[in-house]
């Protein structure tokens, strides 16, 4: 087995590599605690939906606690579902210069131990979800097929971001599940905005590997789009921007989700206008600023709720 101190390349500098105890880095890298962001992303739907589920129910008393279980779910969920995703990918990501040196491909840990931290990983998810009523706790049961199928879909077609965005979307499912108790239109409409806007996000970020999945096989919308990418981040960003308004005005938000929605929209704009798709540091630091765009979101609907709370 090789060094466990071995660095991951697209990941360096940061606590893993620099405070965390040396057996434990694999593991830390494996559910990507070292680039915590697809955490944040996978976040940012579920407080969005329980912050609007909690205005509409005009009672924030449950929204705390709800808020720290997502966070917690989250990020061992995402960790669990790297996990899995690296797994499946470990002789694909050999091949790709940015990949090859995470702890699967670069033998810091073995299958067999990356399929123990897995299930380690997801029953921490379960004992989070088993927190909240039946309906939700069978509602985020639901999603495990998603996210099982998700790492095979850029074998067979060129839109696994969508794939990816029915998984990384499923918050916006779940905080309707676990406020009201059912999932309604409202729910489905904010759901259907979330994957828009993971769409939209994803490409920027599979800019990065463009060559290297052409090389290899790999399909992406990135590849897809080619130099039309800006006009597709148009079209995904405004339908996301478009649904989500939707689901404001379906749930009665006031004016502070509103002005939320407009800052989430003008963030997105300052995306497009940024992007240059053949340099990958710029994609990367754009596709990493949606937390910040997602958090503009969320602190409208925060503030919405507490107004209708009042």
């Amino acid at each position: 087995m090789s060094d466990t101190s071995a660095r991951v390349a697209d990941s360096t500098g940061n606590w893993v590599d620099t405070l965390a105890p040396h057996w434990a880095r694999p593991y830390l890298r494996l559910s990507r605690f070292d680039r915590p962001i697809g955490s944040w992303l996978l976040l940012m739907p579920c407080w969005w939906s329980a912050a609007l589920a909690a205005g509409m129910a005009h009672d924030v008393r449950g929204l705390p606690l709800t808020i720290v279980l997502f966070f917690i779910g989250a990020f061992v969920m995402r960790g669990a579902g790297c996990t899995w995703n690296d797994i499946t990918d470990r002789d694909l990501d050999g091949k790709v210069e940015r990949t090859r040196s995470r702890p699967l491909p670069s033998g810091q840990v073995t299958t067999r131990q990356a399929l123990v931290f897995m299930v380690a990983q997801a029953l921490v998810g379960l004992a989070v979800l088993l927190q909240f009523n039946r309906f939700a706790i069978a509602t985020g049961i639901a999603s495990l097929l998603i996210v099982a199928i998700y790492p095979f879909m850029k074998r067979i077609t060129w839109w696994p971001q969508i794939v990816l965005g029915l998984a990384f979307s499923w918050g916006a499912l779940m905080g309707f599940a676990v406020t009201l108790g059912r999932i309604d239109a409202t729910a489905l409409v904010l759901y259907a905005g979330a994957i828009s806007w993971v769409i939209g996000y994803d490409t920027i970020y599979a800019h990065q590997d463009t060559e290297d999945d052409a090389l290899i096989g790999i399909k992406s919308t990135a590849r897809l789009f080619g130099a039309h990418t800006r006009q597709a981040l148009v079209l995904f960003y405004g339908l996301a921007v478009m649904l989500i308004g939707v689901a404001l005005a379906s749930g009665e938000a006031r004016w502070p989700a509103w002005l939320g929605l407009a800052a989430f929209a003008a963030h997105l704009v300052w995306q497009i206008v940024r992007l240059r798709i053949n340099d990958p540091e710029l994609c990367l630091r754009l596709f990493k600023s949606n937390k910040h765009a997602g958090l503009l979101l969320f602190a409208g609907l925060l503030a919405d709720a507490m107004m209708r709370a009042a």
